[in-house]
């Protein structure tokens, strides 16, 4: 058997030693291509995963937005509508105010006929229909002034009431549920007359 040993002849070349050099430099590229291939593969499914939080996000937003504006329109709705009798409460109080003036004139007067008391009997319909839609009177007398439900025409000494305190009331307020229709006209007291 015959072992062939390596003779000058079969030493690198020059030529072998550039090709194995660029055998390297072609292998180390095609690794560094693969390494940033796997990192990019890695990379989009963070990228994916990311945008898909956004997008969660966002969705629950418009979710949550969409939402307040159920509940605000809601309850604008129920406003509008528990209110909805201010307008024609306004226009009957003068005509209330009518019939009070025209039963104290006729009771001033002395009559005593089947006419003040059908009048009697209206102001009392009146009255009665203005409560079953929540518009009640406003207490005054004796309360103390309150600018939201009072409206002050006048301030006198008084030994009946103390100071800031409603003496008399010239004309009835009414509230329509927790809204102020019409501020009671009132004439306050400044307490006790100084001497």
């Amino acid at each position: 058997m015959a072992v062939n040993l390596p003779s000058d002849s079969d030493a690198p070349t020059k030529k072998d030693k550039d090709a194995s050099v660029d055998a390297a430099a072609i292998a180390d590229a095609v690794q560094a291509a693969c390494d940033a291939e796997e990192t990019s593969t890695q990379q989009e499914p963070t990228d994916a995963a990311l945008e898909l939080a956004v997008e969660k996000d966002r969705v629950l937003r418009l979710q949550a937005e969409m939402e307040n504006l159920r509940n605000r329109t809601a309850r604008e709705i129920a406003e509008t509508l528990r209110y909805a009798a201010l307008p024609v409460v306004r226009e009957i109080l003068p005509v209330l105010d009518n019939i009070n003036r025209a039963i104290d004139a006729a009771e001033q007067a002395g009559a005593s006929n089947s006419l003040l008391e059908g009048f009697k009997l209206v102001r009392q319909q009146l009255l009665a229909v203005l409560e079953q839609h929540q518009c009640l009177p406003i207490e005054a007398v004796g309360q103390p002034f309150d600018p939201q439900i009072h409206e002050s025409i006048l301030q006198q000494p008084s030994d009946e009431q103390p100071a800031n305190h409603v003496l008399l009331e010239t004309q009835v307020g009414y509230l329509l549920h927790d809204r102020v229709v019409r501020p009671s006209q009132v004439i306050i007291s400044t307490g006790p007359a100084e001497e």
